[in-house]
């Protein structure tokens, strides 16, 4: 008893996706299209007060679960190259090509982190928070099949790379067709919000969707290398005690 509340205590806190995406996403976005025009905040300060969300949730995060946040880091690359393109009025062209170099970095993290100690799929998905890693592992080992799940997360993390590379010239046409109007003025940063409410549902949520299939892929494999059933593999929700 006395080991599991130790446990409990030292584990890391999950990650709110939902306030993830909104402070490293949503806000940031909000801020450089709404209200960084002169009649607001200006194009400095509306840049500055955009780039506070991801570093202030990236702070808060990292103290709460001692783990950098990915995804705000990116949001901070991405508020941070947007806001100094409109600070020094680049075209449209720009934006376009910023678009579609993040994904193919992402992607490329992807394929590099395969490469390290802690590749970013195993983090993403095989982890504490959400596989019975213990378990699975000593099924792993008790049929020797640990070579082959590391094929399976291979494979996994290239699909994933694909994915995210697969966006990039998508992203880069979108921009084209939707930034035309001379930077600096009104009009583009109404096409600016614009083409960020419409990445959600033209990039992001396919996106999404390859993430899940991705998953579920790699839960049958994990399922049929393990022999573990689907219940056995993901983490159950600790019990409130009474």
């Amino acid at each position: 008893m006395q080991n599991e509340m130790t446990e409990t205590k030292t584990a890391p806190k999950p990650e709110n996706l939902l306030l993830n995406l909104l402070f490293n996403v949503a806000v940031p976005t909000i801020v450089l299209t709404k209200f960084s025009t002169d009649k607001w905040l200006g194009p400095l300060w509306g840049l500055v007060f955009a780039l506070v969300f991801p570093i202030g949730y990236g702070l808060y995060d990292f103290a709460a679960r001692k783990k950098a946040n990915t995804l705000s880091i990116l949001g901070f690359v991405s508020v941070l190259l947007s806001g100094g393109m409109g600070l020094f009025k680049a075209d449209g062209f720009w934006f376009a090509v910023k678009d579609a170099v993040l994904p193919t970095c992402i992607g490329a993290f992807v394929l590099i982190s395969m490469r390290t100690k802690t590749p970013l799929l195993r983090e993403m998905i095989f982890n504490d928070q959400i596989v019975d890693v213990p378990r699975v592992e000593a099924a792993l080992t008790e049929r020797g099949q640990t070579a082959a799940f590391e094929a399976l997360m291979r494979r996994s993390s290239v699909w994933l790379a694909v994915s995210f590379i697969a966006s990039a010239p998508v992203n880069f046409a979108l921009a084209r067709y939707i930034l035309r109007s001379p930077p600096g003025t009104p009009e583009f940063n109404a096409e600016l919000g614009r083409m960020h409410l419409i990445v959600w549902p033209v990039i992001v949520v396919p996106s999404m969707i390859a993430l899940m299939l991705i998953f579920w892929k790699l839960l049958g494999g994990l399922a049929q290398l393990s022999g573990l059933t689907t219940d056995e593999i993901l983490k159950a929700e600790p019990k409130a005690k009474t």
